[in-house]
């Protein structure tokens, strides 16, 4: 009788753990979500004022993407070529 009771309140108590988990965790992702949002966001907002605060009134800044080669020195020579259709 002892088992049988320590099995049915493990069960009961499994059980229990689930369905409680499944009520909260959409709650607990939402709040999740909403914290990282803020964060992002307030994350943004100080890069845009440190980036404005650098910049001085008439200063000109070029931004793009910079050549990093996917090769080394040791590849060899790099040889841009067009094929040519017949």
């Amino acid at each position: 009788m002892g088992l049988l009771r320590t099995i049915a309140i493990i069960v009961l108590i499994y059980y229990g753990i689930k369905f409680i988990g499944r009520l909260l965790a959409p709650f607990l992702l939402k709040k999740m979500a909403d914290k990282m949002n803020n964060q992002f966001q307030q994350d943004g907002r100080q890069n845009q004022q440190q980036e404005e605060a650098k910049k001085k009134e008439g200063e000109v800044t070029v931004e793009g993407k910079q050549h990093n080669p996917k090769f080394s020195e040791k590849d060899g020579e790099y040889v841009d070529y067009e094929e040519i259709k017949d």
